[in-house]
């Protein structure tokens, strides 16, 4: 299932949301030479993302990793700042251009709903709760972890609770069967948590596979217990009166 839009109106301008997705592109173009240049996307990770056991100190009595286009990643002193820049920093295009799409299909209503700068404060915090999970899960990787993917689970977390039942537009796709069905959002949320949580139960080695799994689940707990923390009230409930207005004018197709 791959979410499309939902029905859910903004009341105000999501301007962190647009920065977070407009800081990532800078990023990736300027710090990590958009993909092109291996040997740029390669020293951006080292640098600035994050290696468990650089922090925890497990390295093993290594000195460091060799790490793509022949870069040697040296470990260095504990770097706790890499929690925070690794969540600006992405492996690939669509690594970046999926962890953007569902922050702008999500992050715009949360952000709506906890005003701007509460946004982005909450934002960071589920990203450093990923990045605490993925720490506990795997204290002596030395792959160095990057994207916002864990700051992104936990605004989905957060929707989850705001908005379980607003429609999202979702598009499937079996063989040859394509078609756009609108569904709750509790469903299509609970769905890739379920996915998380197997996957990271069959992966021998957290993280070893590329896809920081428990990152994903603590940042979407941080979400889910800590929204409540930031939510305006008064924003969800206009929000959730707007909804049930404009679904009278909607025919009701699809299963839901």
């Amino acid at each position: 299932m791959v979410p499309l839009y939902d029905e859910n109106p903004t009341e105000i301008l999501p301007i962190f949301t647009i920065g977070v997705i407009a800081a990532a592109v800078v990023v990736w173009v300027y710090a990590q030479g958009a993909g092109f240049s291996p040997e740029a996307l390669a020293s951006s990770v080292c640098a600035l993302g994050m290696i468990p056991a650089e922090i925890t100190g497990r390295t093993g009595g290594y000195e460091g990793v060799r790490f793509g286009a022949g870069l040697v990643c040296r470990f260095d002193d504990v770097r706790w700042v890499t929690l925070v820049t690794s969540m600006f920093l992405h492996g690939s295009w669509m690594h970046l251009i999926g962890n953007m799409w569902f922050l702008w299909i999500f992050g715009n209503n949360v952000e709506d709903s906890v005003g701007h700068l509460r946004f982005l404060l909450f934002y960071l915090v589920c990203g450093l709760a990923a990045g605490a999970a993925h720490l506990v899960s795997a204290p002596g990787s030395p792959v160095p972890t990057v994207g916002a993917s864990g700051a992104i689970s936990g605004v989905m977390g957060a929707y989850l609770v705001l908005y379980p039942r607003v429609r999202v537009f979702t598009l499937f796709v079996f063989v040859f069967f394509v078609r756009v069905f609108p569904v709750p959002a509790w469903l299509i949320l609970g769905e890739w948590l379920v996915v998380q949580v197997l996957s990271s139960m069959a992966d021998p080695l957290p993280g070893g596979g590329g896809v920081a799994f428990w990152a994903h689940i603590g940042g979407f707990g941080a979400g889910v217990a800590l929204v409540k923390l930031f939510e305006n009230p008064a924003l969800t409930r206009a929000k959730r009166s707007r909804v049930k207005l404009e679904r009278r004018d909607i025919p009701h197709g699809g299963w839901w």
